[in-house]
């Protein structure tokens, strides 16, 4: 790859009718550095990786990278696939049985000398760590190798923009984080445009430096993942965010000297202290609260600094993975996360009584 660094931006506008009931409608810049594309299945991200390596034409619309027009209805360009120097790696990574892994890594660069084929499979596989599997078969390699070699695959053309689909899906957290740091470090060299789809939050944080989230063919919110997601503006992206509680209300005070308002909840005999917004009396909104940051006692809490404290009983608890979950009754029904030994420690069970504590900024809120 020879240390080459590129700085390449992508602009697509992009127009498509997917069906009589659903239209892609997007504009969206992408400078140097990963992109995320984020929403629920169906809202258009794979759309639109598909329109900008041309492989699904757009109804109307201009895409360029930098200053090569790869798609524009106006002036009647579309430039095929091959001509446009864009990258893809899809979930179904379709790598040749038949073929080592240098062989799939070298797959695209038969028009070049053999010494600088070599040179640059040995390259990009030591980038991510499969330099001691080059002459196994992808049928004698684990997952994660197989998603390294067809990341080297892609990469190792040299694309002027890369278009990830949801690459690591079927992998575990473990091999997801390793591989994440790859690309990362990968494209802090280059620094080409990477537009990444996921709909998993963890992904969102672990790579993204922009995240643009999408639902129903529309973007409808973008920025860095921690103001879109940490402070989600609308419930649809509090719930994409991960926030397990999400709890509608109507605003019932201002304080505006202590930074607070407090939010009755509907349906329920609770209200809860929250952060200050614009929100005026009588307006409804929704409070967001992740289940890992509810804390649990067992015996009434006196003398904290949490404002919000609430006795409820456990209606079901359950071990997911390495947390328990628990169903709680306080008012309102709340999901809370906490580790097996906390849960054994208190000798949390179904019907047990326990009191919630909830920080006033713990709470976030978004439109309702």
């Amino acid at each position: 790859m020879g240390g080459r660094t590129v700085r390449m931006s992508l602009h697509a506008v992009i127009r498509r009718r997917l069906s009589s009931a659903f239209q892609l409608e997007v504009a969206v810049q992408c400078p140097p550095g990963i992109t995320i594309l984020f929403g629920p299945s169906g809202s258009g991200k794979s759309t639109i990786l598909r329109c900008v390596a041309g492989l699904t034409r757009a109804d109307a619309g201009r895409i360029s990278l930098s200053d090569v027009v790869l798609f524009d209805s106006d002036r009647g360009i579309d430039l095929p696939p091959q001509q446009r120097h864009v990258g893809m790696v899809f979930q179904q990574l379709a790598l040749f049985p038949h073929l080592t892994v240098a062989g799939n890594i070298a797959y695209g660069l038969h028009r070049l000398p053999a010494d600088e084929r070599r040179q640059r499979v040995e390259s990009i596989a030591a980038s991510f760590h499969i330099a001691d599997i080059l002459e196994r078969r992808p049928g004698q390699i684990s997952g994660g190798e197989r998603q390294r070699t067809a990341l080297a695959r892609t990469l190792v053309t040299e694309p002027r923009a890369l278009l990830l689909d949801e690459p690591l899906t079927a992998l575990d957290h473990r091999i997801q984080s390793l591989i994440i740091e790859d690309l990362r470090r990968w494209n802090e060299a280059r620094r080409i445009p990477v537009l990444y789809v996921t709909h998993a939050h963890r992904e969102v944080y672990a790579l993204g430096e922009r995240v643009v989230v999408m639902d129903q063919g529309q973007i409808v919110a973008m920025g860095t993942p921690h103001a879109v997601l940490d402070h989600p503006a609308a419930s649809i992206l509090a719930e994409l965010a991960g926030f397990e509680n999400l709890l509608a209300g109507r605003v019932v005070s201002n304080r505006p000297d202590a930074g607070t308002m407090q939010v009755q909840l509907d349906h329920a005999a609770v209200s809860l202290e929250v952060p200050l917004t614009d929100a005026a009396a009588g307006g409804r909104v929704t409070v967001a609260i992740r289940a890992g940051d509810i804390l649990v006692a067992a015996r009434p809490a006196v003398g904290i600094s949490a404002r919000n404290v609430l006795e409820g009983r456990i209606e079901t608890l359950e071990r997911q993975g390495p947390a328990v979950v628990a169903r709680i009754a306080a008012g309102a029904h709340f999901v809370v996360h906490l580790t097996p030994a906390s849960a054994e420690d208190l000798r949390l069970a179904p019907g047990s009584q326990v009191w919630l504590i909830i920080k006033t900024y713990s709470c976030r809120i978004a439109a309702g």
